[in-house]
């Protein structure tokens, strides 16, 4: 999807909503401002390994990434409202530029959150600046919402670990300079014998398996461990940790995705504002035509509600310190599978034209559809819900 576009910007009536405050407002201004200017709409999409690098530089270039990663190396706070306004807003113009963001942000949350003074200082200054590209490796072939089925293996061996196994799906794969990996320690049965790692791109036993392509272009792969030793310094939390070091992270960064989807939703709705307003149809525009109207009707409500829970989720957290966890997860799902059905109305509404490759309908309709499955799939964002409802009801 291309930065380049007719339309001013993403429309910004919801931050008049009480979750914002006026740094919010400026905030989400700066976003705005970095994604029409030369540093983003002069990226070259055909190479995704290179676009990727050049807007990760040019993201820590403008400071953009300080929110994704914290300001601090000490105690680096991330507010889940800039975070989402950032990925709401580069998804609207770029949905590899929101990619792009939002990878230095989830490649080191555990480190932010769990990683030793000297972890943390030695690698999320160079994740801030751009400098590197991170990763975050759960997912394996057979381990995918099932993450206690993870057979990706990590022994001791003195003051070291070996690592043994494979991760997939892999975003960032094969271009990243640090990945946090989560491998089985054995403390115990299930998620409470796995531990999280730092692992570098040129730590000897570490390889690319397999690039993988996708619909909407973004670097993924499977990653290998063959005897891949790492200090035990490079652990965070203690052995068995892993697990709710993953679960916090994606706790943090849940509600995010969830705005992904509400930019994509936006520009949809946006466009199909535009091309409803100049289509002209049956003697006038498509816009005065009633079905036309209901649609847009639907559209425009599903993404407010959509927001409604993103923001309330991000708020919770940020202002209230309470977990988010049924909150996140109703925000993914809901913006998600709503950006969804918005997307496939705007593909309606521009007719023939919406399945063109290249439009922006048909750009926005590849770019959507992962986002119902990363991250914890559509199924498993209910299962959390309810599961959380189970334990205070």
């Amino acid at each position: 999807m291309s930065a380049t576009n007719s339309l001013p910007g993403p429309t910004r009536d919801h931050l008049d909503w009480p979750f914002f405050e006026e740094r919010h407002h400026r905030f989400a201004a700066e976003v705005d401002a970095f994604a029409k200017s030369g540093a983003m709409t002069s990226i070259d999409h055909a190479d995704i390994d290179s676009a990727c690098r050049k807007l990760v530089k040019s993201l820590g270039e403008a400071g953009l990434l300080t929110a994704a990663t914290g300001a601090s190396d000490t105690e680096p706070l991330i507010d889940s409202r800039m975070v989402c306004l950032a990925r709401e807003t580069l998804a609207w113009h770029d949905g590899l530029a929101d990619f792009a963001f939002a990878m230095q942000g989830l490649g080191t949350g555990a480190i932010g959150l769990s990683g030793s003074p000297e972890l943390r200082s030695a690698v999320l200054p160079k994740v801030r600046s751009g400098d590197w590209l991170a990763a975050f490796a759960l997912s394996e072939k057979d381990a995918g919402s099932d993450v206690a089925a993870m057979s990706c293996a990590a022994r001791l061996d003195g003051d070291h670990y070996m690592l043994d196994g494979e991760k997939t799906w892999i975003s960032n794969g094969g271009i990243a300079d640090v990945y946090t990996v989560f491998a089985r320690t054995g403390e115990a049965p299930g998620t409470r014998g796995i531990s999280a790692f730092v692992v570098f791109a040129d730590d000897p036993g570490f390889s690319i398996a397999e690039r993988i392509e996708v619909i909407a272009p973004h670097p993924l792969a499977t990653i290998r461990f063959d005897n891949c030793r790492i200090p035990a310094s490079r652990r965070l939390g203690v052995p068995g940790e892993g697990f709710k070091i993953a679960m916090r992270t994606l706790d943090i960064f849940r509600a995010s995705v969830a705005a992904a989807g509400l930019g994509f939703a936006r520009r949809a709705l946006d466009e199909s504002l535009a091309h409803a307003r100049s289509r002209p149809m049956f003697g006038a525009a498509l816009a005065d035509l009633q079905l036309t109207q209901a649609a847009l009707g639907d559209m425009a409500t599903g993404i407010d509600a959509a927001a409604l829970l993103t923001y309330r989720a991000a708020w919770r957290r940020d202002v209230q310190r309470l977990p988010t966890t049924r909150e996140a997860a109703m925000a993914k799902m809901t913006a998600t599978e709503t950006a969804q059905s918005v997307i496939d109305r705007a593909v309606q509404l521009f007719g023939g034209r919406g399945v063109k490759s290249g439009e922006i309908t048909e750009k926005l309709y590849r770019e959507i559809r992962a986002l119902r499955i990363y991250e914890g799939a559509t199924e498993v964002q209910k299962l959390i819900v309810a599961r959380e409802l189970l334990k205070t009801n």
